[in-house]
């Protein structure tokens, strides 16, 4: 594989905001200075976790600049830079890059539906305007668009456009990235996310697992990476509970209530999404025991 950032365990923060979307930086610093620490293999910035889309170009700015200088470049960093529009990524990327970012991530935002031949020239205008890896953000979920393995195939040939983030498929993961490795070139970096799925992509050799409970668990989240990669499956059974939220309620709306329990934000999801619901806040809690 070639040398990217988009190997081993990628870890994706929440953005604490106040109820008017402004960062709230103190928090953000801890929650990055604990991934620093724990050695991640990778931070994704402004992820889908990140709420990149609930938030305006400035505060990216700012949350951009509070993750440089707490990270020092000590840890990896990528860069999610998905907009609505070709020229706002670019400056996303561009300005990214600038700050020292080792990578970038993106998904094809839209509220159009978008052809294929559009996603195409998206990607390439994006990656020609940069010297930084980019991922190919595949998340049919919160897009509308699933990437075709031809149309994977035809990104990868695109200068700088060097990973996939593929999600859970409904079949084997394993048989999933068999077929993705038969269609794309050599050296282009293949990761998964739905965190559930996780530990089984690491298993079956894929090349990064983009973690969403990495983000606030980082330690139990690379000793379940560890494990899985060391073919020790039963270290999953801890992380269940956890999983059976994240399906039911949503990651994003779990994360920000295992902050809020850590004592790392009090603040709530960015409306009009709302917190996971109080009743479900005991379960949350026995799930956290039992990762320990």
């Amino acid at each position: 594989m070639t040398d990217t950032p988009f190997q081993g365990l990628m870890a994706f923060p929440i953005t604490p905001t106040d109820a008017a979307g402004r960062v709230l930086e103190a928090p953000l610093a801890v929650m990055l200075d604990r991934l620093r620490m724990a050695g991640v293999g990778s931070v994704g910035l402004l992820g889908s976790t990140g709420g990149y889309a609930y938030l305006t170009p400035e505060t990216r700015s700012r949350v951009l600049a509070v993750a440089t200088e707490v990270l020092g470049g000590a840890v990896p960093l990528v860069v999610n830079v998905g907009a609505i529009r070709t020229d706002t990524a670019m400056a996303l990327a561009r300005e990214a890059e600038a700050a020292g970012a080792q990578g970038l991530l993106m998904a094809p935002v839209s509220y159009t539906p978008l052809t294929e031949a559009e996603v195409q020239v998206h990607y390439a205008s994006v990656a020609g305007t940069i010297g930084l890896p980019l991922c190919v953000y595949n998340t049919p979920a919160t897009t509308g668009f699933t990437f075709g393995d031809a149309l994977l195939a035809r990104l990868a040939e695109v200068p700088n456009v060097a990973a996939v983030k593929m999600p859970p498929p409904p079949g084997a993961v394993a048989e999933d990235l068999a077929r993705l490795r038969a269609a794309l070139p050599e050296g282009f970096a293949i990761g998964y996310s739905g965190d559930w799925i996780g530990a089984e992509a690491l298993a079956a050799g894929a090349d990064a697992w983009f973690a969403v409970a990495a983000g606030l668990l980082p330690g139990p989240v690379m000793e379940l990476a560890a494990a899985a990669q060391a073919g020790r499956t039963r270290a999953e059974d801890r992380f269940a509970p956890l999983w059976a939220l994240f399906r039911e309620y949503g990651s994003f709306r779990v994360m920000f209530g295992i902050a809020r329990l850590m004592g790392l934000a009090d603040c709530d999801p960015p409306r009009p999404v709302l917190p996971i619901p109080e009743a479900a806040l005991p379960r949350l809690e026995a799930a956290l025991g039992a990762i320990g």
